[in-house]
């Protein structure tokens, strides 16, 4: 048994011993617990700043061990704070799109089937509920403007949505 599996199976242990002793607490006992602590947080930027980093590179960033980074990446897995590892667009490549908000008034109690179907084009990106004179906003990409105009109308054309309001994104000032 290596030496990882062995530190691996302790932290499993005293998780298991933690999520134990927590069950037993009342709701005011473990507000904010689930918070990320600061070095996790710190461990969150540094991956953010860069997702293929190596653990080694990581750990000598925070000025901590290999087996502390890859037991905190693990427990922010497990606990959903880390949910995946994604791909991001270079600003040379998307700059071959065109970007716009489409803000979308729905019907009421069709967000959820109107968000599933949203999701079905390939255009959109991501969609979000809003508060305001509109109910979500979904980001979409298109080619050309004859493209854009097109998703406009199909999501405009969507059972559930009352009206659009489309903004286009000229330019990105600054993203994180």
């Amino acid at each position: 048994m290596s030496i990882c599996s062995v530190i691996l199976t302790y932290i499993t242990n005293l998780s298991n011993i933690l999520i134990t002793k927590l069950g037993n607490l009342n709701n005011s006992d473990y507000k904010g617990l689930d918070m990320a602590t600061e070095n996790e947080e710190k461990l969150i930027r540094v991956l953010q700043a860069d997702v293929r980093a190596s653990t080694t590179e990581i750990a000598r960033k925070l000025g901590v061990s290999r087996a502390t980074v890859q037991a905190r990446i693990l427990k922010l897995e497990r606990e959903g704070t880390i949910t995946g590892y994604t791909l991001t667009l270079g600003k040379d490549y998307l700059n071959h799109y065109i970007s716009a908000h489409v803000a979308i008034a729905a019907e009421q109690k069709s967000s959820s089937f109107l968000t599933a179907n949203l999701l079905k084009i390939d255009a959109v990106s991501v969609v979000h509920a809003i508060s305001g004179d509109f109910d979500m906003i979904a980001v979409i990409h298109a080619r050309n403007t004859e493209q854009l105009s097109h998703l406009i109308d199909e999501i405009g054309n969507l059972e559930g949505v009352v009206r659009t309001n489309t903004s286009v994104i000229l330019e990105t000032k600054e993203k994180r």
